[in-house]
């Protein structure tokens, strides 16, 4: 039986580094979909990782559509997520993403608005 080849580390992967760029131009719906095509084949951490970054992104681009409960749904979903893959993963610093949705929350929570511009994911 041959051994599985090691795992490419995530930011080597060019469609995730081109995600989280898209990400930090403000770009969410472009986010979503460039890292859910990497998401689908995932498997095991990586996939619910990837899937907790995706709900942030879809939360961001829902406030951009003036759509405050559906941010507020889906950046529940991604904290909830992300809070297994504290504070880093797989060079992501986790903690500063996971601080800023809870900032984030609490502000959408009290109908004040966010710079969803100035969010960056930082590796």
């Amino acid at each position: 039986m041959v051994p599985d080849a090691p795992l490419k580390p995530l930011l080597e992967e060019p469609a995730f580094r081109h995600g989280i760029q898209l990400f930090n131009d403000g770009e969410f719906f472009e986010c979503h979909e460039v890292l859910e095509d990497l998401w689908r084949p995932m498997q095991g951490p990586r996939r619910l990782f990837l899937q907790g970054v995706i709900h942030f992104a879809v939360a961001l681009y829902h406030y951009q559509q003036n759509n405050p409960p559906g941010a507020r749904r889906q950046l529940r979903k991604s904290l909830k997520k992300l809070a297994g893959y504290l504070p880093e993963f797989e060079g992501v610093d986790t903690a500063a993403l996971y601080r800023e949705g809870i900032v984030m929350l609490e502000l959408l929570a009290n109908n004040n608005s966010i710079d969803a511009h100035a969010l960056r994911i930082r590796c």
